[in-house]
């Protein structure tokens, strides 16, 4: 609920889950007591952790809010988890943690040691934390990977928005590397699925795992890491010419080039994801960007 962006979009994804199953506390991860306190109340059994400060270009202006909400915040869901002896903690990571490779798809087995942002650093900082958590103490965690999620109720900060805000306003849209990029846009609805079957099955140890030849996806420990993406990347160009026919107006669109702490590709191999727990994607682009245009449509023109 902090100001990062527009909290009456917040306050209406609460309103929308009226009368479910649930309870909201407004409470700040990076406070530990208040956090200690509502475990108290609650009792939880499992954590689905999403909590943090997202955004890659955010973080280079402002690192100190990806410090204190993905380091100290999430340093405190470990404590948390370990004091109460939760018996799943599943965690959000980022595609952003595959930094400078080049190499696509990217599998879990690839190394993460180069990151070109700082929330990508805090992002593999949370894997690695996570890790010596379930090696002192026994917690299974689960790290997930997510690639570029979109869809109704989305963040207005993500291009999916920001590029419909501006057509559907006839203004100029910013299209970064002169549009020579891919994204594997991943639809919300694809995504929670994948979190629901995820949590279901807890971490568990590899026991086939060579500490001389190490899996950097699997451990010893009971602490996994999978890709959730879509295993299509689209070109960004086809993404707005969908937007446009979605929409029913074309983009004006500006060049530049690239932006700090971007890459130029995400590819997701979610191969290891569907052994796992049998999670496939269902949801095409061209069905994706039909429904969020028509949330976005009827949630800001109410139309």
């Amino acid at each position: 609920m902090n100001q990062y962006y527009d909290v009456s979009l917040k306050k209406a994804r609460l309103k929308s889950l009226n009368g479910q199953n649930w309870k909201f506390f407004n409470q700040d991860i990076c406070d530990s007591e208040g956090l200690s306190k509502i475990f108290a109340t609650t009792n939880p059994h499992k954590i689905i952790h999403l909590a943090a400060q997202a955004g890659v270009r955010y973080s280079i202006d402002n690192p100190e809010e990806y410090l204190k909400s993905n380091l100290v915040g999430f340093g405190n869901i470990l404590e948390v988890a370990r004091k109460w002896k939760i018996e799943h903690l599943v965690y959000a990571s980022s595609s952003s943690v595959y930094g400078g490779n080049t190499n696509t798809p990217f599998t879990e087995t690839q190394g993460v040691n180069h990151p070109v942002s700082l929330y990508a650093a805090t992002k593999k900082s949370n894997e690695l934390m996570a890790h010596s958590y379930s090696h002192l103490y026994g917690l299974p965690c689960t790290g997930l990977r997510f690639f570029t999620v979109y869809g109704p109720w989305g963040r207005p900060d993500m291009a999916p928005m920001l590029f419909a805000k501006a057509i559907l306003n006839r203004e100029p849209i910013r299209v970064f590397n002169n549009g020579k990029m891919k994204r594997d846009f991943t639809y919300i609805d694809d995504v929670v699925e994948g979190i629901a079957r995820v949590v279901k099955k807890p971490a568990k140890s590899n026991v086939d795992f060579k500490r001389s030849d190490p899996d950097a996806s699997t451990s010893w420990a009971p602490s996994m890491i999978f890709n959730i993406g879509n295993s299509k990347p689209v070109e960004l160009l086809r993404f707005i010419d969908i937007l446009e026919q979605e929409l029913g107006i074309p983009a004006v669109k500006h060049f530049e080039p690239m932006q700090a702490g971007d890459v130029e590709e995400t590819s997701a191999d979610t191969d290891a994801l569907f052994r796992w727990v049998d999670y496939q994607p269902t949801t095409t682009i061209e069905n994706g960007i039909r429904k969020f245009s028509e949330w976005y449509k009827k949630y800001y023109f109410n139309s």
